[in-house]
């Protein structure tokens, strides 16, 4: 099996953070800290509520894999992915959990 290295992990989180806040960042500066409007602006058509949908259904699987996953191999702080995922989303919450994860 080959061994990913725990620093792969924490450059994606680092990249999984930046770029959808580079995207996040244009929304509000345009249109303020408008949460509904931004909530409306996922679903604002067909693709953006697919895509949209199909990452919310994602995080939630992989929060409840985290939990059991963390409860079997006892990962200290794995709750850390539940505020990543609100703030960033699965882009940093993913490789966040592998890097808590990884034994290098």
């Amino acid at each position: 099996m080959v061994k990913v290295p725990k620093i792969f992990y924490l450059i994606c989180a680092v990249i999984g953070t930046v770029a959808p806040w580079l995207f996040f960042a244009g929304f509000f500066a345009q249109e303020g800290f408008n949460i509904p409007l931004f909530i409306q602006s996922l679903f604002v058509n067909g693709a953006a509520g697919g895509f949209s949908v199909d990452v919310l259904i994602s995080i939630l699987v992989f929060w409840v894999w985290s939990y059991t996953d963390a409860q079997q191999n006892q990962i200290k702080n794995w709750w850390v992915v539940l505020p990543a995922g609100f703030m960033v989303g699965l882009s940093l919450a993913l490789p966040l959990y592998l890097y808590l994860r990884s034994d290098d």
